[in-house]
């Protein structure tokens, strides 16, 4: 089995994500609407980029702009029916008013998608205590992931901490991967990679003319390479 960093890659499409696959990531991201920063896509976006491609998918459950979970039943609907439609992977987090996870909401959640692998996205870099919030959740069935660029503004902001928790692998509360995304550049790659970081996630990134253009297979291969050396 390989041990390769892992690279993750947005894909709103199928046509996303056969680019991303021809260009070395090992999982996508399902999302639709960046202007919101990523919204839970269509049961027939995922069943398309399903048939498309044979990578792990994890699927945004996220249905309004910023970190409160808004409408519960209607994320735990949209859970229920990308579940039927054969998505076993996901990616969420809420925050409530104080910057705390909001339990209610993820528990629910997480209930619903009932064990199946799941990452908690950057609502822990806009939380009020991450090291709290990582202590809280770190019991939650399925949670293996977090992603996170250490800070609200970006990898070049928040590297201290990426490297500080880096460090603290396996201990309470940090058993989960660290996934590093958010205004992550290749330049980064050293450091986080010295420091054990295994895992990186592009969306903008892997699109150099911009998000209204799909993936570029070459710039994810340009990703692949410097994560594995070359």
């Amino acid at each position: 089995m390989s041990n390769r960093a892992v690279l993750e890659v947005i894909a709103l499409s199928a046509e996303d994500a056969i680019a991303a696959q021809a260009g070395g990531a090992d999982r996508l991201e399902l999302v639709t609407d960046m202007a919101a920063d990523g919204l839970t896509p269509s049961r027939e976006t995922f069943a398309a980029i399903r048939a498309a491609v044979d990578l792990p998918l994890r699927v945004m459950l996220r249905l309004t702009d910023g970190f409160a979970a808004g409408d519960i039943d209607a994320l735990v609907a949209a859970a229920r029916n990308l579940r039927a439609e054969g998505a076993d992977q996901f990616v969420l987090g809420f925050l409530n008013a104080d910057g705390n996870p909001d339990l209610v909401a993820v528990e629910r959640i997480v209930a619903e998608i009932e064990g199946c692998p799941w990452t908690f996205h950057r609502a822990i870099d806009r939380a009020a205590d991450r090291d709290a919030l990582r202590k809280e959740l770190a019991d939650l069935p399925g949670l293996d992931t977090f992603l996170t660029a250490g800070s609200a503004t970006g990898v070049s902001d928040g590297m201290p901490t990426l490297l500080a928790e880096a460090a603290r692998s396996g201990q309470p509360g940090y058993e989960a991967q660290i996934l590093v995304g958010g205004g992550l550049r290749l330049e980064h790659l050293p450091r986080l990679l010295g420091a054990g970081v295994d895992a990186v996630h592009i969306g903008g990134a892997a699109r150099p003319g911009g998000w209204e253009l799909p993936v570029d297979a070459a710039a994810v291969r340009r990703w692949r390479g410097a994560l594995d050396g070359g």
